[in-house]
């Protein structure tokens, strides 16, 4: 899968991974609807990438906006070849998250996914071509100290892009997913669990305690890279691979680590 001349929808592009994806994609030589809740930022990435970006405020959970999104794609720049889900927020701590903070990371996280598969891959099998990017976490291959609805929803998030590869695979349908640790973005900077400053403290201490932060256009050149090979995961920290097998290795010696980790963070 080669980037160049093709057009992309970037969730949550108005900052974070989501900026650093539609720059790296433009620099590629694609055109790109940037795509973000907070219409401003998505108008100021946009007008940083010139004629080869436009941008689309709204809630990308929304059918609706996702629909808008792909006709604005095709309106300014041609059918859409490639989408990348990856807007997506932190949710509640525990088992004291409400109701309202498991809906809103089921959303975002998962059946924003979800509808904008829906919407996409019917036309993409009869092209016999198009890319799913799915920006899940290394939560979603792990878990995620101190927050409960953040650490699901990157699993369903996981498991929808391994079923939308096994089903549409073989049909043109290319699908990959994203699980980074520690990323520079907001989420690291409060913004994980902005209702509960603890939990929040707690899940940010434990991502910069596992690897190092990466940079969004870090992250960004991997995904490219990534995409060129077809690899369904995209692992910019390399040792996430090394932790998923010694999980799937032992599983009852990797929680026991684990709750050794979160016992340590907790203390310190």
């Amino acid at each position: 899968m080669e980037i160049e001349g093709k057009v992309a929808i970037v969730t949550g592009a108005g900052g974070g991974i989501g900026a650093g994806l539609a720059r790296r994609l433009v620099a590629g030589g694609a055109r790109v609807v940037v795509a973000d809740l907070d219409a401003d930022t998505a108008a100021k990435v946009a007008g940083e990438l010139g004629e080869r970006a436009v941008a689309v405020g709204g809630d990308v959970a929304d059918r609706q906006v996702i629909a808008e999104l792909i006709a604005t794609a095709e309106r300014e720049f041609g059918p859409v070849d490639l989408y990348f889900a990856n807007a997506g927020i932190g949710g509640g701590p525990g088992l004291d998250s409400t109701e309202a903070q498991w809906s809103a990371a089921l959303e975002v996280n998962v059946l924003a996914h979800v509808r904008a598969a829906e919407l996409l891959v019917p036309g993409w099998v009869e092209r016999g071509s198009g890319y799913f990017v799915s920006t899940a976490s290394a939560a979603g291959l792990l878990t995620q100290i101190g927050s409960a609805p953040y650490s699901v929803t990157k699993h369903a998030a996981v498991g929808f892009a391994e079923w939308l590869s096994v089903t549409y695979g073989d049909q043109g349908v290319r699908v990959s997913c994203l699980c980074p640790m520690g990323v520079d973005t907001r989420l690291l900077s409060g913004d994980l669990i902005p209702e509960d400053p603890e939990a929040a403290a707690l899940a940010i201490k434990a991502v910069k305690t596992a690897g190092k932060v990466l940079s969004t256009e870090e992250v960004a050149e991997t995904v490219v890279e990534a995409m060129a090979a077809e690899h369904f995961l995209i692992l910019p920290h390399p040792e996430v691979l090394h932790m998923y097998r010694n999980k799937g290795a032992d599983y009852d010696r990797w929680i026991a680590g684990m709750r050794r980790f979160q016992s340590m963070l907790t203390a310190s």
